[in-house]
């Protein structure tokens, strides 16, 4: 039913509002400014650098020729419009959906998940943790990303907390039963300790993580028949099963109007935000036949061999430079022999470190006299590099 949602929208009338917008500081201000908190929240994203930097990331397959191949700043598009869509129909606050939307895949490393697993191999190894996106995420907008205010000083991001939530809670498996937020707003940074620990906080965030998965199931597949992974007949194998509740024939069109719209209609207080039993099934169908057939096949398997080799030999490069205080002599040292990446990484650097310049009014996170700090550094600039500037900077360490 349309609006059967509206009295639990992230709004004033909302017990949790105080919650869930608040932020860490107090935002600066400018007279006349007419946007609402969350859309504030949305400009803030989208003129980030790691936002632009979304267009050059992988989201599954790794091809830069083609212009149709669906990249990870199509993905959140997409899943904006697939959540608004739901949002409105729900009478929940689409502004907030929104803004979760285009940022929840900030953390993103390049290269994709396969990028994000040869990360956290580095991670787990060299500063015990591993490292996986949503998390990545958070860091990247409460920490590293910083934006100029009025009087031309770079600060934090500072996003309201639903926002927040929204990034480090949307993966995870969508369950038969639906998907009710939680009720307490719990230390996202401390107490998110692993993927899909807890659901989200509002049902904008709920809304988001059911639209993320519906976002990218079909269009998978019509990327993996562009690029020949497999021939179109091959979706035969799974038609028999789908047909009852998507019909005789399947494309992504097909697909996103079923979809949403039984989250529409199967979505109430009771079961929160759901699919109903048939679709649910269809959809873990098609997941099962994406992992087989796309996400495992031998094509992709080869270029993840050199993603592993790009990753890991820029990390051993940057790595080596550790000297404790006397890093940054060694960073100077390496820029005889690769003068962009140690230039690149030390202005990076020095951003997040007391040696920041007086413009600099972010919060300092690295102390580069601890290795494991100096190395979680090397591993966030290796996860905010695009799959170009990341295959670039490989190039120029093993260039003569």
């Amino acid at each position: 039913m349309q609006g059967i949602l509206k009295e639990f929208a992230a709004n004033e009338n909302n017990p949790k509002w105080e919650s869930i917008i608040k932020r860490n500081t107090v935002l600066y201000q400018q007279d006349g400014d007419m946007r609402s908190t969350f859309v504030r929240d949305y400009t803030r994203i989208i003129n980030s650098s790691a936002y632009r930097r979304l267009r050059n990331k992988t989201q599954v397959f790794f091809s830069p020729q083609s212009d149709h191949i669906c990249t990870r700043i199509e993905h959140v598009n997409h899943v904006e419009s697939i959540s608004y869509t739901i949002a409105k129909y729900l009478g929940l606050n689409t502004e907030l959906t929104r803004a979760i939307s285009v940022a929840h895949d900030l953390g993103h490393a390049p290269f994709g998940h396969k990028g994000e697993k040869f990360l956290s191999e580095i991670s787990k190894a060299e500063i015990g943790e591993p490292f996986w996106h949503e998390r990545n995420g958070l860091w990247v907008v409460d920490k590293i990303e910083l934006l100029e205010d009025y009087e031309k000083c770079r600060r934090n991001l500072d996003l309201t907390y639903a926002v927040r939530d929204g990034i480090v809670s949307h993966c995870g498996e969508v369950s038969d039963d639906g998907i009710i937020p939680r009720d307490d707003a719990i230390d996202l940074e401390k107490e998110f300790t692993a993927p899909s620990k807890f659901q989200p906080f509002t049902y904008e965030g709920c809304v988001v993580k059911i639209s993320d998965r519906i976002s990218y199931i079909g269009r998978d597949i019509n990327d993996a028949i562009d690029l020949g992974i497999f021939q179109p007949q091959k979706i035969n194998e799974i038609q028999e099963e789908l047909s009852e509740v998507l019909g005789e024939k399947i494309n992504n069109t097909i697909l996103l109007n079923r979809f949403v719209t039984d989250v529409c209609e199967n979505s109430s207080p009771e079961r929160g935000i759901a699919l109903s039993p048939a679709l649910k099934r269809a959809m873990d169908v098609m997941n099962k036949f994406n992992l087989e057939n796309i996400y495992r096949c031998k094509r992709v398997e080869y270029s993840d061999k050199f993603f592993k080799l790009v990753i890991n030999q820029i990390y051993e490069l940057l790595s080596e430079t550790w000297n404790g205080i006397y890093t940054f002599d060694e960073l100077r040292r390496l820029s005889v022999y690769y003068p962009q990446i140690a230039e690149r990484f030390t202005t990076w650097l020095i951003g997040y470190t007391e040696m920041r310049s007086a413009e600099y009014k972010n919060d300092i996170i690295f102390d580069i006299g601890n290795e494991k700090e100096y190395k979680k550094a090397i591993i966030t600039y290796i996860s905010g590099m695009t799959d170009k500037f990341a295959i670039d900077t490989y190039n120029e360490i093993i260039s003569f």
